[in-house]
């Protein structure tokens, strides 16, 4: 599972059309119900109890973007107005295909560790997560809250998101990057493997950069899929390095001293059940 964190925006809609359809806004096509992951605690407030929500791709738009047109002074303590948010979860080609119920669940843990939505807080952040998108899931947030103010996400979101994803890859079932399914055939020293892996995973990353923003989406695909493969490069080389290292060292423990032999136990009447 890979999490990539878009550059922020200042306008909802050509993410929804554009990042996450891959079409120019379609301002009157409606969203399948089944398409929407997640969404903020709050939303349910805009609906009638019972009634099923039908909205529009502009709809949502309009609904994360409220928060900048209502609160015109909201902005980052650099003064930023860009205040939408893009993560993309993507699943590795060999993962098995994840329910409705899971999809929500990964899109939930993603803005928690995102600091996006935070327990008890009923005047946080607007987000949706959609899964329009095989083996993909896309959240959409506004970084201003619903008091007005600008939510700061916390330090380190990067780092948070990398360690919920590998959270998820252990209680989903899923692939881990780095993982190698079968053991070497030759004796070629380790530290001499790592280094051509750090070259081709160069190669694979500055194809995966230019592809990512091509317009087409198969093209755009393919830059994510080398994304992946270069991610699960770099765990490969850590674990490869590390271990060479490991191999290296000397063993500093002393060998095992024998001990004097056991004695027999003596006979005892009767019999002692351990439970």
């Amino acid at each position: 599972m890979i999490i990539r964190i878009h550059e922020r925006a200042a306008d909802a809609g050509p993410v929804l059309g554009n990042d996450v359809l891959g079409t120019p806004l379609p301002y009157e096509e409606k969203l399948a119900a089944g398409s929407i992951a997640a969404y903020w605690p709050g939303l349910d407030a805009f609906t009638a109890a019972g009634e099923p929500r039908s909205w529009t791709v502009l709809d949502w738009a309009e609904h994360l973007n409220d928060p900048l047109y209502e609160e015109p002074f909201a902005a980052s303590p650099a003064g930023d107005r860009r205040a939408v948010v893009h993560l993309a979860v993507r699943l590795a080609p060999e993962d098995r295909a994840l329910t409705g119920q899971e999809w929500s669940e990964v899109a939930h843990r993603i803005a928690r560790a995102a600091g996006i939505e935070v327990p008890g807080d009923d005047q946080g952040c607007r987000w949706v997560a959609l899964q329009v998108r095989p083996r993909r899931l896309d959240l959409i947030a506004s970084l201003i809250r619903l008091d007005g103010a600008w939510h700061q996400q916390p330090p380190g979101v990067p780092r948070r998101l990398a360690a919920e994803a590998r959270h998820l890859e252990n209680d989903l079932g899923l692939l881990t990057p780095g993982s190698l399914a079968t053991p070497p055939r030759s004796i070629t020293p380790l530290s001499d493997v790592a280094a051509p892996l750090a070259g081709a995973r160069s190669v694979i990353e500055l194809h995966a950069q230019l592809l990512a923003g091509h317009p087409q989406p198969p093209r755009r695909e393919a830059g994510h899929r080398l994304e992946w493969l270069a991610r699960r490069l770099l765990d490969i080389q850590n674990d490869l390095t590390t271990t060479a290292d490991d191999l290296r060292r000397p063993s500093t423990a002393p060998p095992p001293v024998p001990g004097p032999p056991a004695r027999p136990a003596a006979a005892r009447t009767g019999s002692r059940h351990l439970v």
